[in-house]
């Protein structure tokens, strides 16, 4: 028997198991950016709520009376209202009140959605109203009032000045 006529035997089997292999390292990083994409999709969602959540609430101050315009300041979504001006006419110091009940009921729908209206002074405005929008982006069961760099609370927030 000569060497020509040896048959080489397994070398198919070791292709396909390597084949397998990198076809295998292939699809995990196909499904780790699915859920990459899938968490940032939710995450921009949640922005653009919170950012039509903020310019409601802005508009609904403007289409109040400049009267009441100070009265929307120290609205918090986590103390709760109720007033219901669809059926009812309801005043102008009644609607800033139902006002803050829609918007309740809108900011609950982000996680641990909440919202808060201060005022604060401007140089050139006197003084101005600012809304603000905070969720929980990551999802992580923060909760709180504060925005920024504070490690203990890890919220979102969108902020929105509004000027009478």
């Amino acid at each position: 028997m000569s060497i020509k006529n040896k048959i080489q035997q397994g070398v198919t089997l070791i292709e396909a198991m390597i084949a397998l292999l990198v076809i295998s390292v292939g699809l995990l990083g196909i499904a780790s950016l699915q859920i990459t994409a899938m968490s940032q999709n939710a995450s921009s969602l949640n922005h653009s709520q919170a950012v039509w959540y903020a310019y409601n609430m802005s508009d609904r101050i403007r289409a109040n009376t400049a009267a009441q315009f100070n009265n929307y300041n120290g609205i918090d979504t986590s103390i709760g209202y109720t007033q219901d001006c669809m059926t009812l006419n309801c005043s102008d110091a009644q609607m800033v009140v139902a006002d803050a009940a829609d918007w309740e009921t809108m900011v609950e729908t982000l996680p641990a959605g909440q919202g808060i209206i201060t005022s604060s002074p401007d140089a050139l405005l006197g003084t101005v109203l600012q809304v603000t929008v905070m969720w929980d982006d990551e999802g992580t069961g923060a909760a709180g009032t504060n925005c920024g760099p504070d490690p203990t609370v890890d919220l979102t927030c969108y902020i929105l000045t509004v000027a009478p």
